[in-house]
């Protein structure tokens, strides 16, 4: 994780929030996360398990990780794939490229901030 410059973190919306293990996984690699980009694709009932990416938002603050703006959500997620596991609608990949291509964005501008400006040990 430390040698990535982004993260793409997929969770499902668990009681209206996020899984406990992937609590543990922020938590467990705190300085990985350190001045990187999260983008998130979240999948659930009718929200799309937005409620767990408002709430990842807050979580990655305090890893001092910037979360993009755009972000995948699948609603009622049973019905938005063909019977070969590719998106039924253009939504979907539409969410898709404008995540991935802002997520790039500030990976790139993160990478070179980092090794311009090296925080003080």
């Amino acid at each position: 994780m430390e040698a990535a410059d982004a993260f793409i973190v997929v969770t499902p919306v668990y009681n209206r929030g996020y899984p406990a293990s992937l609590k543990n996984a922020v938590d467990w690699y705190f300085e990985e996360w350190s001045r990187k980009p999260v983008g998130f694709v979240s999948y659930g009932g009718a929200g799309g398990g937005l409620q767990a990416v408002e709430q990842l938002r807050t979580v990655f603050n305090e890893v001092h990780a910037h979360t993009v703006r755009s972000a995948v959500a699948i609603s009622d997620f049973w019905k938005r794939f063909d019977g070969d596991g590719r998106p039924a609608d253009r939504g979907t990949e539409g969410a898709a490229k404008e995540m991935l291509d802002e997520l790039t964005w500030w990976a790139r501008a993160l990478k070179e901030a980092r090794a311009r400006y090296p925080l003080a040990a």
